[in-house]
């Protein structure tokens, strides 16, 4: 199949470029072909014996069109250059331009648009006569694609002769004529960054390029891309940031050949390229040798360091009963306890030991992925894990945050499920007995796990080191230590016999213990503010309410003394609400727009750059702005901020702002939202409406903007 693919895309491919060789074409226009138009420009137009100059070959591609990056990520060509130079002349490698993602045939492609340059260092004789004329001499031919045709140029695929005349002289002297051209050339070059380390390492199906950028830079995933020079990694897969103290990684496919060419890449002891920062506004050449990931190779502790290491989990697993994150359930736990404290000694013992295997269970199964994960990570994957990384995933994190909030509401008694919904579990503890003890100790893991004690981190940290087994006993001894309290008290009833009667105190007790689970609730919730972003919150919270009312339909009218067309009303009412209410929380899909934050003087220095600005102000507190925010900004959208090189500023009047008031005062608003677009070359803005939505945004730009020139 993979054969047949590449078979029809070859067909595909080469027909378009035949075509254009033999100026035919039976689906093109009557029209002809555009046509880039190319020079050779020199940077001096005196150069000195023996100092080296910069010339450059100019190409500018028709508009929709595109040429290509020295590696062009899956099929095309790029420029190829033979020089013919006076004697004693040399010249140095072509200086790649930062490419940007083409796309060909519905594949990713690296190339340039509109007006390419792509410089080269001459380095003339040093007994150069003065006074003369020079001429550097060159012939050149390349290729440019749009979405449905290549064309090979200047003349079919054979080379076009270029020339350049310069003067020889004592000093050197730049070429007025050209010096916007070598300005632009310069803007778009990638530059070598003393200030940034790199390192890279190979997995064998990945590479992972290591960056320490400098202090204060901070970079985001989505916002980085590395061009590889060679052809080694995949074009067509994407490329993932994680982050680690000081230091990013990088992970990226090695290029494995797919569906259009299965010819792999080559295997290089070194990885270089451009890595192009904040979507191409800043570009590093990357030149780093590529080893092989480094093995870790894990040590099976002496029989008396493992038994120290699983005992301070034990120990570690004692005290998470005693941590806040845990607290709500030993409330729970307890008040099992006072139900069962009338119960058969072998049926409390039974609940005891059904407790500690959910625990023991689901911390293997915790265990398991960890171990899974911990081992992909010595193998060089770039994944950094830590025990309660299961945090780390917002979507874990809302499970927990709806579970406790509902938990809370039924402990508050706004619903009831069952009339003994006492325990962990709730009905299912009560009503299917065994099952909701197993759940009890199933939820006390998935709790307590984030919780370790301060000295615990050791212990843990020991335990990572181990061998497979050895590391899946260290962390037993952390879920025993976490069941053992409740196993005791099963076991030796004459404890349970101390706890007080069942009786009203019970309701008060449940209500209290509801507290404590709204707080857990609210650390949840800070959690899962941090990962999807403040102003996200708002439509937690109406989510949350929306929550909150179907539970309290439920439990006001669904009773069984009401009538079964009011009950059923009542459980339509609240599966709507609360179905509704899940959806709003759920996390956002993040804009790929990079919003930095406002300042008066950043939008001055862009605008006299002749870099695009659009301002939001906004505030927290302002529902217009939120509104926006939800409506004006898609993915497409997005990638015509990124197409038209547009800056995003968000200017943030959430707290009093002096600077944005006196803004906002120069622009006649006096209140928020206030969007305002910035147009190169002309000094008065465009404020749009308070009201944003993506069509109006989508033609703002288009009407207003020309493409960005920067490749």
């Amino acid at each position: 199949m993979k054969h047949l693919t590449l078979l029809l895309f070859s067909i595909v491919f080469f027909s378009l470029t035949g075509a254009s060789h033999a100026q035919f074409d039976p689906f093109a226009d009557d029209q002809e072909t555009p046509k880039t138009t190319a020079s050779l420009i020199s940077e001096q137009k005196t150069i000195a014996p023996g100092e080296p100059f910069t010339v450059a070959m100019k190409l500018q591609i028709p508009e929709n069109w595109h040429s290509y990056y020295v590696n062009p990520g899956l099929l095309g060509e790029p420029i190829t250059i033979e020089w013919d130079l006076p004697e004693g002349f040399t010249a140095g490698e072509i200086q790649w331009p930062t490419p940007h993602i083409a796309q060909m045939l519905g594949m990713n492609t690296y190339g340039y648009t509109h007006t390419v340059y792509y410089p080269i260092t001459i380095t003339p004789s040093a007994n150069l006569p003065l006074g003369k004329d020079i001429q550097i001499k060159l012939k050149a031919k390349w290729q440019i694609c749009d979405d449905n045709n290549c064309v090979y140029e200047p003349d079919s695929g054979e080379f076009g002769r270029y020339s350049v005349t310069v003067t020889t002289g004592e000093k050197s002297v730049l070429n007025e004529a050209t010096a916007n051209d070598f300005t632009s050339a310069q803007k778009n070059l990638p530059i070598h960054a003393a200030d940034w380390t790199f390192s890279s390492s190979d997995t064998g199906d990945t590479i992972t390029l290591h960056i320490t950028p400098p202090q204060g830079v901070q970079l985001s995933d989505g916002h980085v891309f590395f061009f590889d020079n060679d052809q080694q990694t995949d074009a067509q897969k994407k490329q993932t940031l994680t982050q680690s103290g000081d230091t990013y990684t990088l992970t990226i496919a090695r290029n494995k050949g797919n569906d259009i060419d299965d010819t792999p890449g080559p295997v290089l002891k070194k990885l270089a390229g451009i890595l192009s920062v904040n979507d191409g506004h800043k570009a590093y050449l990357v030149d780093t040798p590529l080893g092989d990931a480094p093995a870790t190779t894990l040590k099976a502790a002496t029989a008396g360091k493992l038994l120290g290491v699983i005992g301070g989990m034990l120990l570690g697993g004692l005290i998470l009963n005693l941590m806040p994150c845990v607290f709500p359930v030993i409330g729970l736990k307890i008040m099992g306890f006072a139900q069962q404290a009338g119960e058969e000694k072998n049926k409390i013992v039974l609940h005891g030991i059904t407790f500690a295997a959910g625990v023991l269970i689901s911390f293997w199964v915790l265990s398991g992925i960890l171990l899974t994960l911990r081992n992909a990570a010595l193998k060089g994957s770039g994944q950094e894990v830590g025990w309660g990384y299961q945090l780390q995933d917002p979507y874990v994190v809302l499970i927990l945050l709806l579970l406790m909030f509902i938990m809370g509401l039924n402990m508050f008694g706004v619903f009831e499920i069952g009339t003994k919904a006492t325990g962990v579990g709730g009905d299912l503890m009560n009503k299917k007995g065994l099952a909701g003890s197993f759940f009890s100790g199933v939820l006390a893991t998935v709790v307590a796990t984030p919780c370790s004690a301060p000295f615990l981190g050791a212990a843990i940290g020991t335990a990572f080191a181990l061998p497979n087994i050895q590391f899946m006993l260290a962390f037993t001894g952390m879920a025993a230590g976490l069941a053992l309290p409740y196993l005791l008290l099963s076991m030796f009833p004459q404890l349970v016999k101390k706890l007080p009667r069942p009786g009203p105190w019970m309701e008060s007790f449940k209500q209290a213990m509801s507290f404590l689970l709204f707080a857990t609730a609210g650390y949840l919730l800070w959690v899962y503010v941090g990962q999807t972003g403040l102003p996200f919150m708002l439509n937690i919270m109406i989510g949350l309410s929306a929550l909150a009312t179907g539970t309290w339909i439920y439990g006001r009218w669904n009773l069984p003394f009401k009538s079964n067309r009011v009950r059923w009303t009542a459980k339509a009412l609240a599966t709507l609400f609360i179905v509704s209410g899940i959806m709003i929380c759920l996390p956002p899909k993040k804009s790929s727009i990079k919003w930095d934050p406002w300042s008066q003087t950043k939008v001055e220095q862009l605008h006299l750059e002749g870099t695009p600005v659009f301002v939001d102000f906004t505030a927290q507190w302002c529902l217009t702005c939120q509104v926006n925010k939800k409506r004006a900004y898609p993915e497409d959208v997005a990638a015509l901020f990124k197409e038209y090189g547009i800056v995003a500023l968000k200017g943030d009047k959430t707290n009093p702002s002096p600077e944005i008031e006196k803004a906002l005062q120069k622009l006649g608003r006096t209140a928020i939202p206030v969007n305002v677009l910035y147009i190169p070359g002309k000094d008065d803005p465009i404020i749009t409406p308070e009201i944003l939505n993506a069509d109006y945004m989508k033609k703002l730009i288009t009407e207003n903007l020309k493409k960005t020139q920067k490749q």
